[in-house]
């Protein structure tokens, strides 16, 4: 039977600066303090939700060279420093070149070779293969083989969505570790405490990630992709009671850019689902926690011009048409298929 660890002997970092996943982390220093440290781990949950910032703490146990406590790196010295930044040279990433495109086999194979290799100066190699579902079948069976024949001194840590995107064989063969989001409220909270911000902005930051602090996090870092949903949501607006030829105007000039269309058509679906899943709940007088809290008004307004089955339809389409990005659909095509079964009603 393993011990617990004796929380007094760790400084205030013992958590590593994670919220909401303080059980992980002790089962992980536990594998540490118990030199019990598995091959393989598979951190799973929603994106955003913390699995690369874990796995990357994890790391940083795990090579610190003077850690102030067993199991807790010190995070300041150049190993830690340079393992935040994804550069130390003992750890690899593997991750599609952009989002929507496959993990080819090519780059495990690639890994394959570095990790035959043994550290260059930490205490242990470790390979970081993220959002591993991406990853073609091939590219998956290659991988299963590094996981049956891993080298002494390498720890695989893959991020994943949920195990069922994964081999079963791979899944298996890892530690599997499910990472939830945290409550909206103490989502909302956190971000008041920790980070100072304001008590509307942290409430809506929570409902927008869905309590996935990460995903809160890189939303108020980055004020460009808050402009973006809203500038999206306006869209939608526009497109309610628009014609046809409106509204395949619209997609036209959302995919203008030959090189980022898929990109933009696939935001665009990926904020009005959010949208139309509200416009769902508020018909159907649910309880569930809006995305978009500040449109709630707007929302209830709108619902009562929207049957259910039809919203149900809409939804489902939209969700079908993010599927289809992933294969070689051609997305103006798409997004006018799309739109043209969303019913013309009045969005004043």
């Amino acid at each position: 039977m393993v011990a617990s660890i004796d929380s007094s002997r760790y400084n205030p970092g013992m958590n590593w600066d994670l919220v909401g996943h303080e059980w992980a982390v002790k089962l992980l220093q536990e594998h540490i303090v118990r030199n019990t440290v598995r091959h393989a781990y598979l951190f799973c949950g929603p994106p955003g939700v913390g699995r690369r910032t874990l796995a990357l703490r994890f790391a940083q146990a795990l090579n610190c060279p003077q850690p102030p406590a067993p199991g807790v790196a010190c995070r300041t010295c150049r190993t830690c420093r340079q393992i935040e930044n994804r550069q130390h040279p003992d750890l690899t990433i593997v991750e599609a070149e952009q989002e929507g495109k496959d993990i080819k086999v090519d780059a495990i194979r690639a890994l394959q070779h570095q990790l035959a290799l043994s550290p260059y100066q930490a205490r242990y190699r470790v390979a970081l293969l993220r959002d591993f579902q991406a990853a073609n079948p091939s590219a998956q069976n290659a991988m299963l083989k590094t996981l049956e024949e891993a080298p002494a001194k390498v720890i695989l840590l893959v991020t994943a969505d949920m195990p069922e995107g994964l081999l079963p064989t791979i899944v298996s063969r890892c530690e599997i570790m499910r990472l939830r989001p945290l409550p909206l409220d103490q989502a909302a909270a956190c971000l008041q405490q920790q980070r100072g911000l304001p008590q509307d902005e942290a409430r809506l930051l929570s409902h927008l990630s869905g309590g996935r602090l990460g995903y809160a996090l890189r939303l108020q870092a980055n004020p460009a992709e808050l402009e973006k949903r809203q500038a999206l949501l306006d869209t939608l607006q526009t497109l309610l009671p628009a014609s046809r030829r409106e509204r395949f105007n619209t997609i036209e000039s959302m995919t203008r850019n030959k090189d980022k269309q898929r990109d933009a058509l696939r935001l665009a679906l990926q904020t009005w689902l959010t949208y139309w899943r509200d416009l769902l709940l508020c018909s159907a007088g649910a309880d569930t926690p809006l995305v978009n809290l500040d449109r709630e008004a707007e929302l209830h307004r709108l619902s009562a011009q929207i049957d259910r089955s039809i919203a149900l339809r809409v939804i489902t389409g939209l969700e079908r048409g993010l599927d289809l990005l992933q294969a070689n659909v051609n997305p103006r095509l798409l997004g006018e298929t799309l739109l043209l079964d969303w019913p013309r009603i009045s969005a004043q």
